[in-house]
């Protein structure tokens, strides 16, 4: 599996109806998943990539892995109040979500990964 991009219309589809947020929190996930709010200028967010890439093929069928061009959909940047790229939002199985910094070394995402794994 690999990243898989998101716009506001397939965000809605396959995470939550993100014009709720925060009150009317659902996740549609069959899966937990990675949102990762970043640009393609961003040089932060361009160290983060190739590390999710990894972890999509690495954690394939036990979630998945998105990201939102922040350029691209304002929308969605607007209702998470995205100030700092990269953002993680990690949503977990049991309906939970959490909002970081995309900026960890890579031993440190893979604990939050398995962690968010480890939630069902």
């Amino acid at each position: 599996m690999k990243v898989i991009d998101l716009t506001k219309e397939s965000f809605t589809e396959r995470v939550s109806d993100f014009r709720q947020y925060p009150d009317g929190w659902e996740f549609k996930g069959d899966k937990p998943c990675i949102v990762d709010f970043q640009a393609p200028w961003c040089g932060y967010c361009k160290r983060l990539d190739p590390i999710l890439a990894e972890f999509a093929q690495t954690y394939e069928g036990q979630l998945y892995i998105y990201k939102v061009n922040v350029d691209n959909e304002e929308e969605l940047e607007t209702a998470f109040n995205i100030r700092t790229i990269p953002t993680l939002l990690l949503c977990k199985m049991d309906g939970t979500k959490e909002l970081m910094l995309g900026t960890l070394p890579k031993h440190e995402l893979k604990k939050v990964i398995e962690n968010l794994i480890s939630v069902q």
